[in-house]
């Protein structure tokens, strides 16, 4: 397992078209290659504006040919720069919509996870959200197993959920990487707080990752807070940025991920004769 590497966050911009989007995706994901990073996690549902009809025209089949635009560019990238590449994305699969996280490593796919947390919150006179009006939830978690360690993948609203994440820091996760698209009430409240109790509980480097904001006059069109940020195990904020578009670059080093670890054994030393986390899948 490679012991230290760089890590990219990449906030890219979302326009109108799927195709032009993908074009800026592509070339922050070489700018990202090009100086050092070996792995590189891109926002929820890149490749679309967050609004109902556009993530439905945006969405592909992970099993047609044909239907696999993204994914398709996100193989060809990972494989032409030797790179692991982490993202979301929504999928379609039958009459039902999910919001699906991937792993490519080299061109190959290596898992894919559907958000199981959905979004439906009610803030009264700041915002009201009904995610599972536009996806359907899945039913597991998902941990992948690679050369730079093991990534636990989550998808935005899930790290409000520290269940998940204790069940794949105990399956022996080095990363927690969530993408995700925090909006401007929340965001400012949570996004950065959530990630740092997430890295600091866990001991887990800890990616958040969005798009940039959308700045146009159309009301319709979900605003993210942006602020991509990648922390360190003992919490500390390594990179960030604002709400533009943004390629951030980190160094890991998962020999100081250990020694955190050994100097805090909270794993060691969690009272499982007393409480117990019962992991059903």
């Amino acid at each position: 397992m490679l012991r230290k590497f760089k890590i990219a966050c990449i906030q890219n911009a979302i326009t109108a078209t799927k195709t032009q989007t993908l074009a800026l995706v592509q070339d922050q994901i070489k700018e990202a290659a090009i100086q050092g990073s070996k792995v590189c996690i891109l926002g929820e549902c890149f490749n679309s504006y967050y609004v109902k009809a556009q993530l439905q025209n945006n969405a592909e089949d992970f099993g047609k040919t044909g239907e696999r635009q993204t994914l398709d560019l996100i193989s060809e990238i990972s494989k032409q720069f030797g790179i692991m590449i982490i993202g979301s994305i929504p999928e379609k699969s039958g009459d039902k919509m999910y919001n699906t996280a991937f792993c490519f490593n080299n061109g190959q796919l290596l898992v894919t996870y559907r958000k199981t947390h959905l979004f439906d919150i009610d803030i009264p006179g700041k915002i009201t959200y009904k995610e599972s009006l536009t996806f359907s939830a899945g039913d597991n978690y998902k941990i992948v197993d690679t050369e730079y360690g093991k990534f636990g993948i989550g998808i935005c609203y899930d790290i409000r959920f520290p269940e998940l994440a204790q069940v794949m820091r105990e399956k022996g996760c080095h990363f927690l990487v969530y993408p995700g698209s925090f909006n401007l009430t929340t965001g400012p409240l949570h996004w950065e707080l959530l990630l740092k109790a997430r890295a600091v509980d866990y001991q887990c480097y800890v990616a958040g990752v969005s798009s940039a904001r959308y700045m146009g006059t159309d009301e319709s069109i979900y605003k993210a807070w942006g602020h991509s940020t990648f922390l360190d195990p003992m919490a500390k904020v390594l990179a960030t940025c604002e709400h533009d578009p943004s390629v951030i670059i980190s160094e890991v080093d998962l020999d100081y991920l250990e020694q955190v670890r050994q100097q805090i054994p909270v794993s060691q030393q969690r009272r499982n004769d007393i409480y117990e986390l019962i992991c059903k899948k």
